[in-house]
């Protein structure tokens, strides 16, 4: 009976249920999300995407970064094809507006779904190569990636980051960290797919290759199972394959910004030259060198930290470990270090740029959390049950707040002006976004082009000198320098807006813009909105909360949508 019993479970979690169940618990995830975490999820992926799809007159917003042609269009082209053949599968039914808009709002997150999925698989697959198809620590490894807040939270987004994490996580399972026939790896074949899955991340995000440059020179390093001539030899068949890898995927890279840039350029050369020659990234801020230690880490990682500390350090001093296991733990461990190391030398830090280091950093927790927690679920002492409690339900809460409370507002308004202007049946929709610059997303949730939507800029100083770029202020400062002073200057005489006509076409765009049907801004500003419109009929027809603290002043606050008239 017990034979039989294991035999069933085995069965359960056989690789395609696990990953079946891993796919249906992201499409959740995804569709669950109400929150904003970065513009990149939508002006780096969304926004491109909708303009390939539905070309310049569909209204999406393409950045400065695409116009000087610092990103790959790799990544923006997998969701234009999602919104292509969406869009055809609602022509071809004859969906209304409606549902249409609905589903081009859902196809990229399923999508991502996906991807994350496929994360979390792999994540689980890295573990069994390092502990055993059948071990605790493996099945801590699912644990952890399933409870694991960030995952939760980031995962399923539209981030570059996210995609290259996936890629990255595949290519560790397919890396020949084992000299094992039976294991991924250990051919040409797969060494030869895992460069190629390292070649695309690189591209999407150049900082990607700091891990790939670990593994080769750990892999082909002389051991004690390794002699200098077979590390030579090991050393030259990666060389060998990461030129056929990487040749054919730069030029999959290059013919395809051919395409959509219109000329030969390869963004990772350009992104590097302006974030690190020029220095252009400090312009959207600066950290402390010891960031990630201090704040990075920690959010990554949240309550599964100490395991990750615990799991390095066992990777580093051979303690605990199998030589089977430490070969592919150890790498893991020195790719973290010298990636967080190199990452911290760069002024502009975000946690999410250490993304791809989190699978990783799962596998190696899962060795001591498993030892920690044993047996995992259902650990002997009531003390680890109460900790492992503890450990779940922080985890849950955190990422339940932080997926459907902190910052809700900024999606929650664009979904209330794309529901207004299909209520209304409107040809024409103005709306003016008088907030920090991407503080909501754009074309792929308000839809329609018929919406014509404008928000204040933020274009960091190109074609300023280093020396004088402590002065300069973007549109988004200006006017949070002094609202009135910019109202005045850059938009229409309140009298103009007293004599219009309900039938006069309006102009949100030009320098002396127009007022707008909407206004949209945050209730930090109120105060001065009420002072220089109060003689006009703009009055509030939404308010929508958006989060309990914010570390920029200008985004405190609720959500506020005035309307010039009656309100819907």
């Amino acid at each position: 009976m017990a034979a039989i019993r294991k035999q069933q479970a085995e069965s359960v979690w056989s690789g395609a249920n696990v990953l079946y169940l891993l796919i249906a618990f992201r499409v959740c995830n995804a569709l669950l999300i109400r929150t904003f975490f970065q513009p990149d999820e939508y002006f780096q992926s969304l926004e491109p995407a909708w303009d390939i799809a539905f070309g310049p007159s569909s209204g999406a917003w393409i950045t400065w970064e695409w116009r000087q042609r610092l990103r790959s269009s790799l990544h923006p082209f997998l969701f234009a094809a999602v919104y292509r053949v969406t869009a055809l599968i609602a022509d071809a039914l004859h969906l209304e507006a409606v549902t249409r808009a609905e589903l081009l709002l859902a196809a990229p997150k399923l999508l991502q779904a996906g991807f994350a999925a496929t994360t979390d698989y792999f994540s689980w697959k890295l573990a069994t190569k390092a502990y055993g198809k059948d071990s605790r620590a493996s099945s801590a490894a699912l644990f952890l990636t399933v409870f694991s807040p960030w995952q939760w939270f980031c995962s399923t987004r539209t981030l570059s980051n996210s995609l290259e994490t996936t890629l990255t996580t595949i290519a560790l399972w397919l890396w020949p960290l084992r000299n094992d026939p039976k294991q991924p790896g250990s051919n040409a074949t797969s060494l030869r797919m895992a460069l190629a899955l390292a070649a695309v991340a690189t591209v999407l995000r150049p900082t990607n290759a700091i891990i790939w440059i670990v593994m080769v020179v750990y892999t082909a390093a002389p051991g004690k199972d390794i002699n200098t001539t077979r590390a030579l030899w090991t050393l030259a068949v990666e060389f060998r394959e990461a030129v056929i890898s990487g040749v054919s995927i730069v030029a999959t890279s290059l013919v395809a910004d051919r395409l959509y840039y219109g000329d030969w350029t390869f963004p990772p050369l350009r992104f590097i030259h302006f974030n690190v020659v020029q220095s252009l990234a400090v312009f959207y801020g600066r950290n402390r060198p010891d960031y990630y230690l201090t704040e990075g880490l920690p959010l990554l990682l949240t309550t599964t930290l100490p395991f990750a500390i615990w799991g390095c350090w066992s990777a580093f001093s051979n303690k605990g470990y199998s030589s089977d296991c430490q070969k592919v733990t150890r790498p893991l461990a020195i790719s973290v270090f010298v990636f967080v190391t190199i990452m911290s030398l760069i002024g502009h830090k975000e946690v999410r740029f250490i993304y791809p280091l989190l699978p990783g950093l799962l596998v190696l927790a899962s060795g001591p959390l498993s030892q920690f927690f044993s047996p995992l679920l259902l650990p002997r002492r009531a003390m680890k049950k109460i900790l492992l409690l503890i450990f779940v339900a922080i985890n849950v809460t955190l990422a339940l707040y932080i997926s459907q409370v902190h910052q809700r507002g900024v999606i929650d308004v664009v979904h209330h002006l794309r529901h207004e202007h299909e209520l209304k049946q409107s040809s024409n929709t103005t709306v003016m976004f008088m907030m920090p610059c991407h503080s909501t997303p754009w074309r792929s949730h308000l839809v329609y082009p018929s919406i014509d939507a404008r928000a204040l800029t933020c274009e960091p100083p190109l074609d300023i000198p280093i020396e004088a770029r402590s002065s300069y202020l973007d549109e988004a400062d200006q006017f949070y320098e002094d609202p009135i002073i910019w109202m005045r200057k850059h938009m229409e005489d309140l009298d103009s807006l007293s004599k219009r006509q309900s039938t006069t076409a309006i102009d949100i765009h030009q320098d002396k813009a127009q007022w707008p049907e909407y206004l949209v801004f945050f209730e930090q500003l109120e105060p001065i909105m009420m002072e220089y419109l109060a003689k006009t009929e703009y009055r509030q027809c939404w308010r929508g909360f958006n989060t309990h603290w914010h570390d920029d002043w200008r985004r405190q606050g609720d959500v506020m949508v005035w309307r010039l008239g009656e309100c819907v």
